[in-house]
């Protein structure tokens, strides 16, 4: 599966295996249960996040992961997301420090081109 990763601009399509998507179900399962006892969002204490919220704090970790080159957490957090939200196309990060405005785009929404994989 792809989902198609924008960072200030830049539109570039990354490729999740789907073997990823339930080789990786303990982790998941893991993120889940630690989102479950409410999570910092900037400036918001979240108690319980919602679907689009933990992809929002996915999407958080893919960019830590895009900026130290980390491709196993960033392989991660897609297949995360992708998981979380089926039909989910691409998620447009924001690099403010506001984790509240990254969006998730799902494909009814989706117009973006994809770019080259990172």
């Amino acid at each position: 599966m792809k989902l198609n990763i924008i960072v200030e601009g830049r539109s570039s399509a990354f490729e999740v295996p789907d073997q990823i998507l339930f080789e990786a179900s303990d982790f998941f399962d893991q993120m889940n249960a630690d989102m479950d006892k409410g999570w910092q969002m900037s400036r918001d204490w979240v108690d319980n996040p919602n679907a689009e919220q933990r992809c929002q704090i996915a999407a958080e970790k893919m960019l830590t992961a895009i900026e130290n080159e980390n491709e196993k957490l960033l392989m991660l957090m897609a297949a995360y997301i992708l998981k979380t939200m089926p039909g989910v196309r691409g998620v447009n990060i924001d690099i403010t420090g506001d984790m509240n405005e990254t969006d998730i785009i799902m494909e009814a929404e989706s117009n973006v081109p994809l770019g080259p994989i990172f």
